[in-house]
């Protein structure tokens, strides 16, 4: 029998029994002292209290009295997992049936978040038995029911314990608590929890009162600090599935020598979606697509190198499709992708893609050079277009190297594009001349580019005015090749012209620099800017900040699924040898050139938006205007409506913090949040952790920028460039993503001279990208265009946590109001015939930033989090 220590507290003058088992209700460790009963419920609380010491496993029972006690109820709501029982035959699911029927399937224990005030210890948890309610599954939901005879001073409820006596993983979504004296208190879980057979330890889930670290009371402050402990890890080992830790590595899948690729990235347990009953359509179409379509399609074009033989082939692709032969059932493309299958006579699937709306609108929008330049501020890339400064253009790249850095654009060419209009010193002063310039960041890739079979690359420079309108005029495109297996510096200007051969050089000049931008917007203003740095947000969060701290609970629904999504561009788009390197310019230095344009262009501080715009000098301050910023552009879209947005979401920021954080005290005390910080500069960042441009955080005011900063960037900045890209890229001619041959004027043999004057069209057709290549990335632009009917939009439902609060629910009833009007103040811009950026003749009105939208391919909609 165990026999029982006596130990005395220091400063204390109480004696307390010591166990070396925790001191469980109802363990058969208690049993000498208690009377082995199946129920230890009152009579046991009259005589004892238990608390668990800080640094040990050991339980102190201590004699007191107790008062009769209340009834409480517990409801508990699971989430049907994907084919429900099916995927869980056996002899395992039958005990698990079992263990329903005898209503022993989750074991709950309430912590009070108060100490015993005589003993000052942790009081005794409260155990039970929850048990299913009726056989039913309401809406992908189980409910589980357990019944709690609470002590009168047993306090507020801080916390509950869950063990799953099941032989799977469960994913529990809520427990809410009736009977309570303060009312129903609501627990947001969220999570899947293992079973007791794979691991003894229980969980914890928090109520959904939020406390600031130092306000957390007594009796779940060390469960706070150890549950942060189990997220961390330790920095050991090797994770597996169904890990819950969060922590940084390094990979390199790129050089082979270098790191052998597993077969699947870890992601914390979660963090996933794959498995939950309401992310199917997500889930079932993202793999079906990487595993499944895209190699498909690669075994049906069986020539990579083959390209379109003119505009009218590449139309098929609408009307024709290609037909797919079934990989395990006829029927099976429609079944799992029906937005992009249709079956045909006799049974089989054509891949037959939706015509996108700007193509829909005017067949010919992709040809024009007035939409060439009106996309750089309502496209799909709206965050390249930068005023110029300074004159003449230069490069800061080594000349030794890369050649002269004097650009070839004139003020005399440009002036004579303008037409006489003003002289270039007087257009830069006025802020007319604007440019997208992809010159020092691609001009050191190009001879390393150029080595690859079927791709070439130029840095690139493209000159814009101003006009009277408020629209933007494209006037020339420098291409620039450095010297290169014993070839000098080459580099020429190329302008819209009224001749033919001058028209077919700008039609193909057009398709370089439309290939470096939507290189750029994949790999910078996309990947780069919204979905690899939000990650160790995400880690930082998890590591530093308590499920029960207010940030935390703010900052959870921006940061659902995006490491799940990030796994799996990691395994099939942004892989070696993965449809970004095989599909886009840059090849297989695409992820240099991230890594490049990170080192050189990323900064925290740009991430905001106003920052942003005044970094390209696409306005500046001015506290009388709106939003605190005057636009150098004024009808420029994306800043238009993307400012009232950001306005939005700082004010609803600002009033759940200066909610949380009275005083600005706080935010310096505060030692989670500040760790926080810390992690994220220092060690997500670590690269960049020197940088003087990193904000403080030591007042309200500093805690707000970087929130604000945070959010927008998985809202609204990702909406901005992910929900455009197959109306926008869909019909590949308006950006094609590679450009697979040099321009005729460079270099040419008399024969390739010769046979551009003969046929400009094909000339075009092979710059264009091969027919696998173009439709593998439509396919995929597809997809990712994609809402899902389950999509959580920003400010439309109310997270739990926050309702709870009364103040809190309020802000964000202001919050979700403020998004409802910029619905309508969007609709109210596009129908403006003044407005010639977003409202004209074929023109798709521009609603990227529209908050809200139905699933599918919408073109609006701004979810919570970059969850595709």
């Amino acid at each position: 029998m165990l026999k029982p220590q006596v130990s005395r507290q220091p400063n204390s003058t109480r004696t307390h029994l010591l166990f070396h088992q925790p001191f469980i209700q109802g363990s058969r460790h208690a049993s000498f002292f208690l009377k082995s009963t199946s129920k230890f419920n009152i009579e046991a609380q009259k005589r004892f209290r238990v608390a668990f010491k800080p640094s040990e496993t050991k339980a102190i029972a201590s004699v007191t009295e107790e008062s009769t006690g209340i009834k409480v109820k517990a409801v508990v709501t699971v989430k049907q997992t994907i084919g429900g029982l099916i995927t869980s035959v056996g002899i395992e699911r039958g005990l698990d049936d079992i263990k329903d029927l005898l209503g022993k399937t989750l074991l709950l224990e309430l912590v009070s978040a108060e100490l015993d005030p005589k003993t000052e210890l942790e009081k005794p948890t409260i155990q039970a038995f929850a048990h299913r309610i009726g056989g039913q599954v309401v809406e992908g939901d189980i409910r589980y029911e357990a019944d709690f005879e609470v002590p009168l001073n047993f306090g507020e409820v801080g916390a509950i314990f869950v063990e799953n006596e099941h032989h799977k993983e469960m994913f529990l979504q809520d427990i809410v608590l009736d009977g309570l004296p303060h009312g129903a208190v609501n627990i947001t879980c969220g999570s899947w929890v293992h079973s007791k057979y794979d691991n003894d330890r229980k969980r914890i889930f928090f109520t959904n009162k939020s406390y600031l670290p130092s306000q957390t009371p007594g009796g779940i402050r060390r469960l706070r600090e150890e549950e942060l402990v189990l997220l961390r890890g330790n920095g050991q080992g090797q994770r597996k599935a169904g890990d819950r830790i969060y922590d940084y590595d390094v990979y390199n899948d790129i050089d082979p020598s270098s790191e052998k690729r597993a077969s699947a990235f870890y992601v914390p347990r979660d963090e996933a979606f794959s498995e939950v009953k309401q992310l199917t359509f997500s889930a079932k179409t993202l793999y079906s697509l990487f595993h499944a379509l895209i190699p498909s399609i690669g075994n049906v074009i069986d020539d990579a190198n083959i390209g379109f033989p003119y505009m009218t082939a590449i139309d098929s692709l609408f009307s024709e499709g290609i037909e797919m032969p079934p990989l395990t059932k006829e029927g099976f493309w429609k079944e799992v992708m029906p937005r992009l299958f249709k079956v045909i006579a006799g049974g089989g699937d054509v891949l037959r893609f939706e015509v996108p709306k700007p193509m829909e609108r005017d067949k010919f929008f992709w040809f024009k050079d007035e939409e060439f330049a009106r996309q750089t501020l309502a496209g799909l890339n709206p965050y390249s277009i930068k005023l110029v400064t300074e004159w003449p253009l230069k490069s800061e790249l080594d000349p030794e190297i890369y050649g002269p850095p004097e650009s070839a654009i004139t003020s005399e060419l440009l002036e004579a594009e303008i037409g006489g209009v003003t002289r270039v010193d007087k257009a830069i002063r006025e802020k007319k001349l604007f440019i997208l310039d992809y010159h020092d960041l691609l001009l050191p890739f190009v001879s390393k580019v150029r080595e690859i079979k079927g791709t070439t690359l130029y840095g690139s420079r493209t000159l814009f005015f101003l006009t009277p309108e408020g629209t933007l005029r494209p006037l020339a495109i420098e291409l620039t090749r450095p010297p290169m297996d014993g070839k000098p510096h080459w580099k020429q200007v190329f302008t819209p012209c009224y001749h033919s051969t001058g028209c077919w050089l700008w039609r193909l000049a057009k398709a370089h620099v439309l290939a470096h931008d939507s290189g750029f917007h994949q790999l910078v203003s996309h990947w780069l800017r919204t979905h690899c740095v939000t990650e160790p947000y995400i880690i930082a969060t998890n590591r530093q900040l308590s499920v029960m701290h207010p940030i935390h609970r703010l900052l959870h629904p921006h940061f659902r699924y995006t490491m799940e999504i990030n796994a799996l561009a990691r395994e099939s788009l942004i892989n070696a040898g993965g449809i970004i390197e095989n599909s886009f310019s840059p090849g297989k230095y695409s992820m240099e050139i991230c890594s490049a344009a990170y080192d050189k262009l990323w900064r925290f501080d740009h991430e905001a938006l106003p920052n942003d715009l005044i970094s390209r000098g696409m306005a500046i301050e001015d506290l009388t205007a709106p939003h605190g910023l005057e636009l150098t552009i004024d009808d420029y879209p994306f800043a238009n409506d993307g400012l009232y947005l950001w306005d939005a979401i700082k004010q609803w920021v600002s009033d759940y913090v200066n909610h949380y954080y009275p005083e600005s005290g706080l935010v310096a005390s505060d030692a989670e949040l500040q760790a926080w910080w810390t992690e994220i500069r220092t060690v997500g960042h670590a690269d960049k952790k020197d940088e003087p441009w990193w904000p403080e955080l030591k007042t309200r005011h500093n805690l707000i920028d970087i929130i604000t900063t945070i959010i927008w960037v998985a809202s609204g900045h990702h909406a901005a460039v992910n929900f455009g890209q197959y109306p926008y890229a869909g019909y590949f001619p308006n950006r094609p993503t590679i450009a697979r041959t040099k321009m005729p004027t460079e270099d040419p043999t008399d024969e390739e001279w010769k046979l551009f004057l003969e046929k400009p069209e094909a000339a075009l057709m092979a710059t264009f990208p091969s027919k696998l290549q173009a439709t593998r990335v439509m396919a995929v632009l597809s997809v990712l265009s994609n809402h899902s009917p389950d999509e959580e939009y920003i400010g439309e439902e109310i997270e739990q946590a926050w309702a709870d609060d009364p103040i809190i629910k309020a802000a964000f009833e202001k919050f979700s109001g403020r998004l409802k009007q910029l619905e309508g103040i969007i609709d109210e811009r596009n129908a403006n015939p003044k407005l010639l950026n977003r409202h004209g003749a074929g023109i798709v009105p521009y609603e990227l930033l529209k908050p809200f939208s139905k699933p599918g391919i919408t073109g609006k909609g701004v979810p919570y989090s970059i969850s595709i």
